[in-house]
């Protein structure tokens, strides 16, 4: 048992874990199967590994800034983020090993239930969120089962986060296909809720035809707000520089010289958005060179393995369709957000910790899918409504976390609370030994739904068959009756011609 414990320990921190060599494996697992040459295989492997590797080093590079922008936003609206008696920290000491394991045992439940179900459709592939999903959901059976064992919350957290990466990119699927037609892959990311919630509200407000953000006609003199670089260092660093004049300046000092102690504070915040902004052009080079390998290799899995399946991805894969759109949403929301601490703090209520790469991420992510329902005005919908979620959410899920990891409040995308406040719901009835019909109902339910939704694809699939039947029919009887008419009428012959 402690070696097949191990085993599936070592491949959640080293293979599931580890994005690059996750999707790099699979590139090369995918080239193999289509039986290419071992120079392209090669090649197309390391493409693709190098590829993320590059998004990730422009995460760190934007995630750097966004980490002093929160602190300079936060000194300047005068708030300090809550304390907690537990930390993640002490969690992830305590249930690392359980939250490893959930990740390998849920991603072979996955990949076995994608396999027997074919309207299941996608492999989710998003791997530091797999993780973050596996703490959610350990952290939330911990708080309405706390006496359970390791094995209890292993196979429990394994079935729940199986049945999630399972559907989420289901639900997802009629916005993506706005956004990707040629469905060559799915979405996998915690920010379905806003993107989806966005979605319905986003609808009366117009049309992407019209009010497309990437379509947008600005006067000559703001042409420049086109360049996706040139628009986000511009913003970023106008919002930094009015945060460092408000900003306690020793405050401000001691970031800056972290860079370099002969900075100026001004200069410094005027380096922290052009790094946002040189992070995001990394990031969406990085997104472009793995997609052109990954989508095309994943093919193998399609034919050989998984038929017809396709891999759900990370947010930043569809970044590229409508940058303008991610901007405006990121903007938006990051205004909303500092609107809410403000009002929560004067209330009382709560204070919010300012959560940049959420409100990126998650906010940028509802801003593109609201464009593709509403244009510009769909992505400020989606910007606003993530700052909403975001905020309300941290504010009311901290206490929910506060004998585990109270942080997960503060780092939490929407789909996070959502985890968390269904199992709270569901505490009354689940809660103790009955913690067991958590896996029970969230596979069944999804069971269930793929078997209801495949049972529609084939409907769609015959009524579409019958259809074109008829067509061709139809069409073969117009030719029949043309033919007389070509031949003079009657079969006889035409004039000029011999009998």
């Amino acid at each position: 048992m402690d070696i097949i414990k191990d085993i599936l320990t070592f491949l959640a921190d080293n293979v599931f874990g580890q994005v690059p060599i996750l999707i790099g494996l699979i590139t090369l697992a995918g080239l193999l199967l289509q039986r290419k040459r071992f120079e392209d295989t090669l090649a197309g492997a390391l493409r693709a590994t190098i590829g993320v590797v590059i998004l990730f080093i422009g995460i760190e590079v934007f995630t750097g800034g966004l980490s002093s922008f929160q602190a300079v936003l936060a000194n300047a609206m005068g708030t300090e983020p809550p304390k907690a008696e537990r930390t993640l920290d002490q969690f992830l000491t305590a249930q690392g090993g359980t939250i490893a394991l959930v990740i390998t045992v849920a991603f072979l439940v996955h990949v076995l239930v994608v396999r027997l179900f074919p309207a299941a459709r996608y492999l989710y592939l998003t791997g530091h969120l797999m993780f973050w999903i596996s703490t959610v959901t350990v952290a939330s059976l911990v708080t309405i089962a706390p006496d359970a064992d390791q094995l209890t919350l292993v196979l429990c957290g394994a079935g729940f986060v199986a049945a999630y990466w399972t559907l989420q990119p289901l639900w997802m699927r009629p916005l993506m296909r706005k956004v990707m037609p040629d469905d060559r892959f799915g979405y996998a990311h915690t920010s379905s809720l806003a993107a989806l919630v966005t979605g319905y509200v986003a609808r009366p407000f117009g049309d992407r035809e019209k009010h497309d953000t990437e379509k947008l006609k600005l006067p000559r003199q703001l042409s420049f707000f086109k360049d996706i670089n040139v628009s986000t260092a511009l913003v970023i660093s106008v919002i930094m520089l009015i945060a460092v004049a408000f900003a306690d300046k020793d405050v401000v000092t001691k970031l800056a010289a972290e860079m370099d102690p002969k900075l100026s504070p001004w200069v410094w915040g005027l380096l922290v958005g052009l790094r946002f902004a040189g992070g995001i052009a990394i990031l969406l080079f990085g997104v472009r060179m793995f997609l052109a390998e990954i989508v095309p290799a994943f093919k193998g899995f399609s034919d050989r393995i998984i038929p017809g399946t396709r891999p759900a991805l990370d947010a930043p894969t569809v970044f590229p369709v409508a940058p303008t759109a991610v901007m405006l949403g990121f903007v938006s929301a990051t205004v909303v957000f500092l609107a809410c601490l403000g009002v929560f703090a004067a209330a009382g209520w709560f204070t919010l910790a300012p959560p940049m790469i959420m409100l990126f991420f998650v906010a940028g992510a509802a801003g593109l899918f609201g464009n593709v329902v509403a244009g510009w005005r769909g992505a400020v919908i989606g910007g606003v409504i993530s700052g909403l979620i975001l905020a309300i959410g941290q504010a009311v899920t901290w206490g929910l976390f506060d004998k585990t990891a109270p942080e997960l409040a503060t780092l939490a995308d929407p789909d996070w609370y959502a985890i968390a406040w269904l199992f709270k719901g569901l505490d009354p009835i689940i809660g103790g030994a009955a913690i067991w019909a958590v896996p029970v109902v969230a596979l069944g339910a999804t069971a269930a739904t793929l078997l209801i939704l495949g049972r529609r694809e084939k409907a769609r699939e015959a009524r579409e068959a019958v259809e074109a039947m008829e067509a061709a029919e139809q069409e073969k009887a117009a030719g029949q009756e043309k033919a007389p008419e070509a031949d003079g009428g009657g079969g006889k012959p035409a004039a000029g011609q011999n009998a």
